[in-house]
C-alpha cells in the first residue's frame, strides 16, 4: 500500500462518496416510494419519520460518546465502521423491499422498522466516519482543501444517486436498485478504511465521563448556534432532493424518463462550482464565507417558483446548484475550529461526541421537513399519489421554494446570534501544510 495514499484526502473521500449514493437515494425516494408508489398515507408516513427521529435522538449522541472511548490498536473510530459495512447494506435493502400485499397498517410497520434499523447503522458510519476528518486533517486551508476534494467527491456520488436512481428503479424496480447500491456502498466504503491509519494520541489518556463529555459540549454556545443554524440550511437539502420528484410530475409536468435530467442540472453545476468556492475560502474568514453560502443559497431558491417546463427547471437547478456548492464546502471549517478550541480547553480530542450530536441537531431537520411536508399537503389537500388533491402543482411550489427561502433566511439570521471567533487565526491566512504529513 503506497505511503502517499495513507491519510489522503483522495482515498478518505471515498467514503463520502460510497455513503452519499445510497444515503441520496434513499432521501430522495424513499417517500416517494411509500407514499406515491406504494400509496402509504401522508400521516402515516409523517408519523413514521417521526418515531425515525425520536430514535435517532437517543442513538446519535451515545454512539459519538462511546467512539470517543473507544480503544483498540486499530483506532477509535476504524473498527466501527468494519461492523457497520454489511449491516448498513443489508438495512438499505430492507428499507426498499417490503413484500407485496402489505395493508396501510402492515406498511406502516415495515415502515417503521425498517427506518430504525436503517437509522441505527448509518449513526455508527456517519458519526465514525464524520469524526475523523477533523482529526487527520488539521489547520484552516488543509481542512479547506481537503473538504472542497471530498464535497466534489460527495457531488459525483448525489449525483448519482438522485439522477441515476430513476433510470434504475423504472427498469429493474425498487429493490434491485437498492441492492446495486448497497454492493457499491460496501466496495468504496471497504477501500476508504484501508488508507485510514489514525493517530494513537488522539486516543491517549482518560476521556470524559458521559455527563461532564456532554456538560462540555452543551454548554458551547458557538456550537450551538452554528449547528442550529446548519439544521435549517440541511432542511433545505433533504427538503428539495425530496420533493424534486413530485415538483417534476405536478409542476414542470415532464415524464418520468426526464426527471434524472432535472436532477442532473442542480449536481452537475455544483461540481466545479464547489472549487469556485473553495477559490473563495482561501481569501476570506471561514466564519464569514459560511454565512455568505446560506445567504447565497436562500436566493437560489426563489427561480424554482417560476419553475413551468424542463427547461425552465433545468436553469433553475443550475442556480442552486451555486448556493448548495457554499452549503457543502463551508461547515466543515467552522466545525473543525469548535472542535479544536474544544481540544484546547478540555486537553481531549473529542471529535466523536461533537460529531454524534451535531449530526443530531442538523439530522433533526428531517423532522422539520416532514412537518413542513405535512402543513403544505393538508393546506393544499395532497395525501398521495392515488389522492393528489385539487391543487397538487401549488403544494410542490411552495416545498420546493417558499418554504427553503424562509428557511434559509432563518438559517443566516440565526447565525449572527453569537460572535464566532477564535482564538487563533482562521480563513486563509495561515499556512499550516507544511506541518502535515499528507499527500494532497
Amino acid at each position: 500500500m503506497k505511503r502517499s495514499l495513507i491519510n489522503s484526502p483522495y482515498t478518505f473521500s471515498l467514503g463520502m462518496f460510497a455513503m452519499m449514493v445510497p444515503s441520496q437515494a434513499f432521501s430522495s425516494f424513499y417517500i416517494f416510494f411509500y407514499v406515491d408508489t406504494l400509496g402509504l398515507g401522508i400521516g402515516l408516513a409523517s408519523l413514521a419519520r417521526t418515531i425515525f427521529l425520536i430514535w435517532d435522538a437517543v442513538n446519535n449522541p451515545l454512539m459519538g460518546f462511546w467512539s470517543d472511548r473507544t480503544k483498540t490498536r486499530f483506532g477509535r473510530r476504524r473498527p466501527w465502521v468494519f461492523g457497520a459495512i454489511p449491516l448498513f447494506m443489508l438495512t438499505f435493502v430492507l428499507v426498499f423491499s417490503p413484500p407485496a400485499g402489505l395493508s396501510q397498517n402492515g406498511l406502516f410497520m415495515w415502515f417503521v422498522i425498517a427506518l430504525i434499523l436503517y437509522e441505527a447503522v448509518a449513526t455508527v458510519l456517519w458519526v465514525n466516519y464524520g469524526a475523523l476528518f477533523p482529526e487527520l486533517f488539521r489547520g484552516d486551508r488543509l481542512r479547506a482543501k481537503a473538504s472542497a476534494i471530498q464535497q466534489g467527491y460527495q457531488v459525483v456520488a448525489l449525483l448519482i444517486g438522485t439522477a441515476l436512481t430513476p433510470i434504475i428503479y423504472d427498469a429493474l424496480g425498487f429493490s434491485n436498485m437498492s441492492i446495486i447500491y448497497a454492493v457499491l456502498f460496501g466496495v468504496f466504503m471497504f477501500l476508504c478504511m484501508l488508507h485510514v491509519q489514525e493517530q494513537e494520541e488522539n486516543s491517549a489518556g482518560n476521556q470524559l465521563g458521559l455527563v461532564e463529555a456532554f456538560r462540555h459540549t452543551l454548554s458551547n454556545k458557538k456550537f450551538w448556534v452554528f449547528n442550529i443554524s446548519n439544521s435549517f440550511a440541511q432542511t433545505v437539502n433533504g427538503l428539495i432532493s425530496s420533493t424534486i420528484p413530485f415538483y417534476a410530475k405536478y409542476v414542470l409536468k415532464i415524464p418520468g424518463d426526464q426527471v434524472s435530467i432535472l436532477l442532473a442540472s442542480v449536481f452537475v453545476s455544483v461540481i466545479p462550482l464547489v472549487f469556485v468556492w473553495y477559490w473563495m475560502i482561501r481569501r476570506m474568514d471561514g466564519v464569514k464565507a459560511w454565512r455568505l453560502s446560506l445567504a447565497v443559497y436562500a436566493v437560489s431558491v426563489i427561480p424554482l417558483w417560476f419553475g413551468f417546463n424542463l427547461i425552465s427547471g433545468i436553469l433553475a437547478g443550475i442556480g442552486v446548484g451555486f448556493g448548495l456548492a457554499g452549503f457543502l464546502v463551508t461547515p466543515a471549517i467552522v466545525g473543525g475550529r469548535i472542535i479544536d478550541e474544544d481540544a484546547q480547553r478540555t486537553g481531549q480530542r473529542r471529535e466523536g461526541i461533537y460529531t454524534a450530536v451535531s449530526g443530531f441537531i442538523t439530522r433533526s431537520s428531517g423532522l422539520i421537513s416532514a412537518v413542513a411536508f405535512l402543513i403544505v399537503s393538508l393546506v393544499f389537500g395532497y395525501e398521495s399519489g392515488d389522492n393528489p388533491g385539487s391543487d397538487p402543482e401549488a403544494t410542490f411550489r411552495y416545498l420546493i421554494s417558499v418554504i427553503p427561502f424562509g428557511l434559509l433566511l432563518l438559517s443566516f439570521l440565526l447565525s449572527f446570534l453569537t460572535r464566532i471567533e477564535f482564538s487563533t487565526t482562521t480563513g486563509g491566512k495561515h499556512d499550516h501544510d507544511a506541518t502535515i504529513d499528507h499527500q494532497l
